[in-house]
């Protein structure tokens, strides 16, 4: 017997016992499509439980968490970004007024904005933010 001859069956035995044996790359890509369903899964409650917090936090603007960083900065800055907030809703029809744009401007008013600087900030004309002011939010 020549090498070639036990090299064949040593080969041929090695074809064989491939057959009878499990494939663990089967296994191991079945866990990781599982592993990755399982990691979208969770991203998207995540995305969706961030939603409603903002939407919480954007429908209650006195509330504020308090940090280090926070407190330091100028009022300004926090009546930009409730301004940014306003402007975002304001894009719904001039015709509709939106409930949240409503207790904003009252908000606004509260603290003491101008008529004139809240119709800029709302994008609403003067008329509807003293409509807005003189009725308390009531339609």
């Amino acid at each position: 017997m020549g090498l070639s001859t036990i090299l064949l069956i040593i080969g041929i035995a090695c074809i064989i016992l491939s057959f009878f044996l499990k494939d663990s790359s089967k296994k191991l890509e079945k866990d990781l499509e599982e592993l990755s369903i399982s990691i979208y899964q969770e991203t998207n409650t995540l995305k969706k439980r961030l939603k409603v917090v903002e939407e919480e936090l954007f429908l209650e603007p006195n509330f504020t968490v308090k940090s280090p960083a926070a407190t330091k900065q100028p009022i300004e800055s926090k009546s930009t970004v409730f301004a940014e907030q306003l402007n975002k809703t304001s894009n719904v029809k001039m015709k509709q007024i939106n409930e949240i744009l409503v207790s904003q401007v009252i908000e606004l008013n509260r603290q003491g904005y101008s008529i004139e600087k809240i119709s800029k900030m709302s994008t609403l004309s003067k008329d509807q933010v003293v409509s807005i002011i003189h009725n308390g939010g009531n339609r």
